[in-house]
């Protein structure tokens, strides 16, 4: 009975958050592999997790800050390197980010102002939950988008965005 339970938390778990963690994941570092490892790493984090939580948006809010804080331990290992084995490369990823545009933009920031974007526009979280998110203050995490959004928006005019035509 307790297998079942299991199972159909670890359906649930994927169903719900899998590609949600896996955009989050590959926002801040920046690879499809990485971002695979992290995600399946927080969704075994909470299968382990013994604790209840009170509803919904509470088990979401852990899982969004276990991911970026799985992301900021990939980042700071002395052991991450880009290199992909071959299996890997002789079989598309399922999971393809989108070329072009403003996303593509967005991931070229620095992945501090990355993840306050994806956390806020990407995610729907206010500047209060993602400061408790990155353990911040929401003051620092406004900053932060502020300064995004001139990087961005600097980067987008050097490419044509925004002008008129005529």
């Amino acid at each position: 009975m307790a297998e079942h339970a299991e199972e159909t938390l670890a359906a649930r778990l994927v169903e719900t958050y899998s590609d949600r963690l896996l955009r989050l994941a590959y926002s801040i570092l920046n690879s499809v592999p990485d971002a695979q490892d992290v995600c399946q790493e927080v969704l075994l984090k909470r299968l382990e997790y013994p604790g209840a939580f009170e509803n919904e948006k509470h088990e979401q809010a852990w899982m969004v800050r276990v991911t970026v804080n799985a992301c900021k331990n990939v980042r700071r290992s002395p052991w991450r390197t880009r290199t992909v084995g071959l299996d890997a490369v002789a079989e598309p990823a399922a999971f393809q980010p989108e070329e072009g545009g403003v996303l593509e933009e967005v991931q070229r920031l620095p992945a501090k102002y990355r993840e306050v974007l994806v956390l806020y526009y990407y995610l729907g979280y206010d500047t209060n939950e993602i400061g408790e998110i990155l353990g911040l203050r929401a003051d620092a995490v406004r900053t932060r988008m502020s300064r995004a959004r001139m990087k961005l928006k600097h980067i987008l005019e050097g490419l044509g965005y925004g002008r008129l035509s005529g």
